[in-house]
């Protein structure tokens, strides 16, 4: 059982961990929707545990430097899940966009431990609009590059 003093640090947590979710869903949701193999589950997920990570890292004897090292583990950590992403045969590399949304959400996760509501939010929005609006121009740009695969 949680010590009753603890109760406000808890939902100050729980709230964040709640905002990183819901702010990671519509991208996941989108990228579900477009048959992407990463989606729905994955991009709260990766906002929830960088959410985490950050929230651990400011706990009450946290330092400046003991924060930077977790965000720091965090870039390269997310950038490799990633890398993972991205697949390249011949000349066609795919999944490119998936890894930076992915890259993005962490960032967001990040946002919202450390109260950058706005930053978190706009990282959103701009992931979506980028995934969701940029798609059609990009592929009338390849196809008049003739390499509708890169």
């Amino acid at each position: 059982m949680f010590p009753l003093q603890d109760w406000p640090a808890a939902w100050h947590d729980l709230s964040r961990l709640l905002i990183s979710y819901l702010l990671a869903l519509p991208v996941g949701w989108y990228r579900e929707r477009e048959a992407h193999t990463i989606g729905v589950r994955t991009f709260p997920l990766v906002a929830v545990a960088a959410c985490g990570y950050v929230l651990l890292a400011a706990g009450d004897r946290a330092d400046v430097a003991a924060q930077s090292r977790i965000i720091q583990g965090l870039v390269t950590g997310i950038g490799f899940i990633g890398g993972g992403a991205i697949l390249r045969a011949g000349r066609s590399v795919h999944g490119t966009a998936t890894a930076a949304s992915i890259w993005s959400t962490g960032a967001l996760g990040a946002a919202v431990a450390v109260d950058r509501f706005y930053m978190a939010l706009m990282l959103s929005i701009l992931s979506l609009i980028t995934l969701r609006v940029l798609l059609p121009i990009k592929e009338k740009l390849d196809q008049h590059r003739g390499h509708p695969d890169i």
